[in-house]
């Protein structure tokens, strides 16, 4: 028996996606750029995924661009707004927690002279409001702000930045990278008022190799990736249809999202009252944080023995972002989280297929590791 609570990093593939990526590459192998009748029958099986994905979203299919992750996604967003508006402004407005697949690309722009403004987040993870507001001024051309923090949680404000970027007669587009949000939270674009939204497949128990730009009617990007017209110029390549059409499978099998949200919660506050009881764990998510995503911490024990520890026995965490692996949580660090706290994190993440049975497990792996590693100081 396992335990996988590693969900942040990636979902197993559920039934249909499985079926549906089976299917493409044995049915469904033309080209939809292909004029003949396999082509054709590629791109019907196209316009399906994409008319299934806009529906999540409550959407128009037009509005959809598969990409081959969700990195490659936030940097369609980011690189293609800002160089489409920077005669217009050169202020771009984000946080200090993103995930590198933005933050790196802030960097980038920041070293061909465009201004980023970084928002501070609290001991939560959570942004000061008053000074988003404050932050954007007229000369600022985009705001990129993460829906859900993929390390502790934390749900950003991202409503307000719409209200934010009136206020200040700003030509701002607005991006909000949703690859822990979608599936989990109900996510929809007009109601958030982005411009550009990024999501993932393998996140929401569908495979590798495919993600999403939402680009709501009307935005103009400069396309990143160059190369052809598929995609609406805006992502140049063949599109990757066995990923594409299992991210269809795995949209079919979204369940009621209250519910989902109700039962995480429901393992999430059991996880927390149990670890409570064990001594010597401290929680980092803040308690409005999505219940899919717990961040902890076991001071004294460095994260990777206490990982290997529990990997040893079958109960698979992470020791934070799989994206950052071998360097110290930015996130923590900007939540003024002590050294110790930080280098003994742990992140555990839920999906709809976790089980009490998996909390236990990893409870109990918790309590012998606490024990047994005090017994080796």
């Amino acid at each position: 028996m396992v335990a996988y609570l590693d969900n942040s990093a990636t979902t197993a593939l559920c039934k249909t996606a499985r079926e549906k990526t089976v299917e493409a590459i044995t049915e469904y192998y033309g080209n939809p750029s292909s004029l003949h009748s396999v082509g054709t029958a590629a791109q019907k099986q196209l316009d399906g995924a994409r008319a299934a994905v806009a529906a999540s979203l409550s959407c128009e299919p037009e509005e959809i661009v598969f990409t081959n992750s969700g990195t490659l996604a936030n940097n369609a967003a980011i690189f293609g707004a800002a160089y489409a508006l920077r005669r217009r402004g050169n202020r771009i407005v984000t946080t200090c927690v993103e995930h590198p697949s933005v933050s790196e690309c802030m960097q980038k722009l920041e070293k061909e002279g465009f201004e980023v403004v970084y928002l501070k987040v609290d001991r939560s993870g959570r942004i000061d409001r008053q000074e988003l507001m404050q932050a954007v001024n007229s000369k600022t051309i985009l705001v990129s702000m993460m829906f859900v923090n993929n390390e502790v949680g934390s749900v950003m404000p991202v409503e307000l930045i719409k209200s934010a970027v009136r206020k200040a007669n700003a030509p701002a587009l607005i991006h909000c990278d949703a690859v822990q949000g979608y599936g989990k939270l109900p996510v929809k674009p007009s109601r958030l008022g982005v411009d550009l939204l990024s999501a993932s497949g393998h996140k929401v128990h569908g495979p590798k190799g495919v993600g999403f730009l939402y680009v709501r009617k009307g935005v103009r990007l400069v396309p990143y990736i160059l190369g052809g017209n598929q995609e609406g110029k805006i992502y140049s390549g063949t599109q990757p249809m066995p990923a594409i059409m299992g991210l269809w499978g795995a949209v079919e099998e979204f369940p009621n999202l209250a519910e989902q949200f109700e039962h995480a919660k429901l393992l999430r506050d059991y996880f927390v009252s149990e670890a409570k009881k064990i001594g010597g764990i401290e929680i980092n998510s803040g308690e409005d944080a999505v219940p899919y995503i717990i961040n902890i911490s076991l001071p004294g024990h460095p994260s990777q023995t206490v990982l290997n520890f529990l990997s040893d026995r079958g109960i698979y965490v992470s020791g934070g972002s799989a994206c950052s692996k071998g360097h110290r949580s930015k996130v923590l660090t900007a939540m003024g989280l002590p050294p110790e706290r930080i280098d003994s994190a742990l992140r555990i993440s839920l999906s709809r297929l976790t089980t009490k049975a998996d909390i236990d497990m990893l409870l109990c792996g918790l309590e012998s590791a606490t024990e047994q590693l005090r017994r080796k100081m």
